[in-house]
C-alpha cells in the first residue's frame, strides 16, 4: 500500500534485513547534528584523547582530583555540547570506566569519588539537555527558512507569470483598448454619414481603421459589390498599401456563395485551397442583402482566432445593417408608427446580433405619474442614459413610459442602471423609485420577437 502522507509525517521505516550492527548504529548514533557515524567516532575520540592528555600531563593524577579544574571533563562537555545529552552520557560512561582501569595498571587513585563524578555528570548533563533545546530550535528555524525559501521561489515563480500575462495583456489592450461595446458607439454613425466622393460606402476608410484597431488587421481592402457579387466600378478603400483584387479567388468564391465569413483556417478542411487572401468577410444586410467584401491580406497569426474573428463579423454586421437603416426599421415601425427611427433601428439590430451571436440586450421601461412632475422627471433620467442606450419616450394620459434600450447588457447591468437612478432620485428628490411613483419592469430582448415585446410594454395593440 502506497503511503500519501508527507515525508514530515511519514515514519521512518529500516529494512529488517539490515545487520544487527547497523540497526544498533543507526538507533544510538547521535545523528541530531547530521554527522552520522562521524558523530560516535567523536563520542569515542575526544573523551579518549582528553584521557590520554591527562594521563600523560599528570600520570600520579588523570582525573585531576587535587587540582582546582578536572581538565578531564571538557571531552564529555564537549560531546555533550556537540551532540546532546546521549552522547555525553557515553563519554562520561568512558571517564567512569578509566578509574577501574587506571586502578588495574597500577596508578594509586584511592577511594572512588562518588560525588566527584557524580557532579560532573549532572554537568555533563546540563550541557547536554543545552544542546538538545539548541539544536531543537535550530531544527525548527531550518524547517521555517527552507518552508519560507520554497514560497519565496513559488511567489518568484507565480509573479513571473504574472508579468508575462501583465505584458501580453497590455499588448493586447494597445491593439484593441477598448470594449466591443465602444466600438458599437464608433460604428453608430458611420453608415449615416454622406459617403465621401469617390466612395460607394460611407464612412469606408473609419471602418476600415476601426476594424483595424479591434481586429489588428495591418492590410485589407473594402470592395463594393453589386448583390450578385461582382464588384462596383468604383475603387475599394484601402487599408494599408493596396494589393491586387482577385475576384475569382477561391476564398472570395466560397464567402460569396455560403454568404458568410470564410478564412483559411475553417474547420474540418473546408477551407479552399489555393488562396491568397487569410480572410474573406461578405457585408450582407438583413434581408441578406450584399454591399461590400472585407479582404484581409495580413494580419498576426497569433490573432487569427475565433475571438477576433467573432468581434469582425459583428462589426461588419453592424455596419451593414446600417446601411439600410430605414429598410431594417420598416418593418417595427410599421406595426409601431410612432416609434422612433433611431429606437426601432436599434432594436432590429439588436435582435440580429441576439439570433446570429447569441448575445442578449436589455429593455427597461420605467412609469413615471402623470402631470408636469413626472414629464420633468423622465426629461431628467432620460438623459442620464449611457452613450450605447436607446431612449423612447411615450406620451399617455396616465403618465409618461420611458424606454430604454441597453444593447448587449445582461442582468447586471440593468440592476447598476436602476441602483444608480434610485441613487440620483434618493439624492435630488429625497427618496428613490418607490418614493417618487417610478415603477420598473426589465424585459429581456431574447425569445420574444421586439414589436411584440415594445407593443405589450406600451400597451400599443388592443388587449395587450
Amino acid at each position: 500500500m502506497n503511503d500519501t502522507r508527507t515525508p514530515g509525517d511519514r515514519p521512518v521505516i529500516r529494512r529488517v534485513d539490515e545487520p544487527l550492527w547497523r540497526r544498533l548504529l543507526a538507533r544510538f548514533t547521535p545523528t541530531g547534528s547530521g554527522a552520522g557515524p562521524a558523530a560516535l567516532a567523536e563520542t569515542v575520540a575526544l573523551p579518549m584523547l582528553a584521557l590520554l592528555l591527562a594521563f600523560w600531563l599528570n600520570p600520579l593524577d588523570p582525573f585531576f582530583l587535587r587540582a582546582q579544574f578536572a581538565w578531564v571533563w571538557l571531552g564529555p562537555l564537549l560531546v555533550a555540547l556537540r551532540y546532546g545529552p546521549v552522547p555525553g552520557l557515553a563519554g562520561s560512561a568512558l571517564l567512569f570506566s578509566a578509574w577501574f582501569v587506571f586502578g588495574e595498571i597500577g596508578v594509586a587513585l584511592g577511594e572512588l569519588p562518588k560525588l566527584y563524578f557524580l557532579g560532573w555528570l549532572i554537568a555533563v548533563m546540563i550541557c547536554g539537555e543545552f544542546s538538545s533545546l539548541w539544536r531543537g530550535r535550530v531544527r525548527r528555524a531550518e524547517s521555517v527558512q527552507s518552508y519560507l525559501e520554497q514560497r519565496l521561489e513559488y511567489l518568484t515563480h507565480q509573479h513571473y507569470l504574472l508579468r508575462l500575462s501583465h505584458d501580453r495583456l497590455e499588448q493586447d489592450l494597445i491593439s484593441r483598448p477598448v470594449s466591443m461595446r465602444d466600438a458599437l458607439v464608433g460604428l453608430r454613425g458611420l453608415a449615416a454619414s454622406p459617403a465621401a466622393a469617390g466612395e460607394a460606402l460611407p464612412g469606408a476608410a473609419d471602418l476600415l481603421r476601426l476594424v483595424a484597431q479591434y481586429c489588428q488587421i495591418e492590410r485589407a481592402a473594402l470592395l463594393a459589390v453589386d448583390a450578385e457579387g461582382k464588384p462596383v466600378g468604383t475603387a475599394p478603400a484601402w487599408l494599408g498599401t493596396p494589393f491586387d483584387v482577385d475576384a475569382g479567388d477561391p476564398l472570395i468564391r466560397f464567402a460569396l456563395e455560403h454568404r458568410r465569413l470564410a478564412h483559411v483556417a475553417l474547420d474540418g478542411g473546408t477551407a479552399p485551397a489555393g488562396s491568397r487572401y487569410l480572410v474573406v468577410a461578405p457585408l450582407t444586410g438583413l434581408g441578406g442583402d450584399l454591399h461590400a467584401l472585407l479582404l484581409v491580406d495580413r494580419m498576426p497569426f497569433f490573432a487569427l482566432h475565433d475571438e477576433t474573428l467573432q468581434m469582425l463579423n459583428l462589426l461588419l454586421g453592424y455596419y451593414a445593417d446600417g446601411l439600410s437603416a430605414s429598410a431594417l426599421a420598416a418593418p417595427l415601425r410599421a406595426e409601431l408608427p410612432d416609434c422612433p427611427l433611431d429606437f426601432a433601428f436599434e432594436m432590429a439590430r439588436m435582435w440580429r446580433v441576439r439570433v446570429e451571436s447569441g448575445v442578449s440586450s436589455a429593455l427597461v421601461m420605467l412609469s413615471f405619474p402623470a402631470g408636469e412632475a413626472g414629464q420633468d422627471l423622465a426629461l431628467q433620467i432620460a438623459r442620464m442614459q449611457r452613450s450605447l442606450d436607446v431612449v423612447w419616450r411615450v406620451e399617455r394620459t396616465d403618465g409618461v413610459r420611458l424606454l430604454t434600450l441597453m444593447p448587449l447588457a445582461g442582468p447586471a447591468a440593468v440592476e447598476g442602471y436602476l441602483a444608480r437612478i434610485d441613487n440620483w432620485l434618493a439624492q435630488h428628490r429625497g427618496g428613490g423609485l418607490d418614493h417618487c411613483r417610478v415603477g420598473s419592469r426589465t424585459r429581456m430582448l431574447d425569445q420574444e420577437a421586439p414589436a411584440d415585446l415594445l407593443a405589450r410594454l406600451t400597451g400599443a395593440r388592443d388587449g395587450q
